[in-house]
C-alpha cells in the first residue's frame, strides 16, 4: 500500500463577463486580473473549484477628458471531471488543485450600447486526487515510461490531450543482490 495520485483532471475555461462602470466609457486603456483565490473539494467523480478574482479596467470617459479604474470581484465555480487510474483502497483522499493559467484578460471591448465593458477571461486548472492504493512494480532493463492519458476539458473548445505521467524509480544491482549498486536504466511504472 502506498499513497499516490489515483485520479487527474484538467479544465480550461474561457468566459465573458459584462461590467457596468459608473461613467460611460469612451475607450479602454488597459485591463488586468488580480487577486485570484480558490478552494476545492471532491464531489463524486468531479473536483468542484470555487474561486474569485478581481477585474480592473482602466478607461477614459467624458470624451477622453478623464480616466478612471473600475474594479469588480468576479466569483466562479468550475467542475473538473476526474479520470481515474486506480480506484482508492481507503476512504481518505487528498485533493490538490494547481493553477496552470491564472485568470487572464484576453479581450476587453466596450459593448454596443456604449455603457458596459465585455471582458473575456481565460483560466486553466489541474486537479489531482491522492489516495492509498496497491502498487505493482516492474523492473525494466531499459528506460521505460508509461503514459497516463486523460482528456483536457474546455468550456470554450477542446484542445488536445495532456499526458500525465507518474514514475517510480526502482534501484538495485544487475545481479539482483540486495546491495546498493544503482542502475539508472531500471525503473518502474504504475
Amino acid at each position: 500500500m502506498t499513497k499516490t495520485v489515483i485520479a487527474k483532471g484538467k479544465k480550461r475555461t474561457e468566459t465573458t463577463v459584462t461590467l457596468k462602470p459608473p461613467n460611460s466609457p469612451t475607450s479602454i486603456l488597459g485591463c488586468w486580473v488580480i487577486n485570484h483565490t480558490h478552494q476545492a473539494k471532491k464531489v463524486g467523480k468531479f473536483i468542484e473549484v470555487t474561486g474569485k478574482f478581481d477585474v480592473n479596467v482602466w478607461y477614459s470617459h467624458q470624451e477622453h477628458s478623464k480616466t478612471s479604474v473600475f474594479t469588480e470581484s468576479i466569483p466562479y465555480k468550475d467542475r473538473i471531471r476526474l479520470h481515474y487510474r486506480d480506484e482508492p483502497t481507503s476512504g481518505h483522499e487528498e485533493v490538490i488543485v494547481d493553477v496552470v493559467q491564472h485568470p487572464n484578460c484576453t479581450e476587453a471591448i466596450i459593448s454596443e450600447c456604449g455603457e458596459k465593458f465585455c471582458i473575456t477571461i481565460e483560466r486553466e486548472l489541474m486537479a489531482e486526487v491522492v489516495g492509498e492504493t496497491k502498487v505493482c512494480i516492474t523492473v525494466h532493463p531499459q528506460s521505460f515510461e508509461e503514459e497516463w492519458k486523460f482528456s483536457d476539458e474546455s468550456s470554450s473548445h477542446e484542445q488536445g490531450h495532456g499526458p500525465g505521467r507518474e514514475q517510480a524509480q526502482v534501484r538495485g544491482n544487475e545481479q539482483g543482490q540486495g546491495q546498493n549498486h544503482k542502475s539508472p536504466n531500471e525503473s518502474s511504472s504504475f
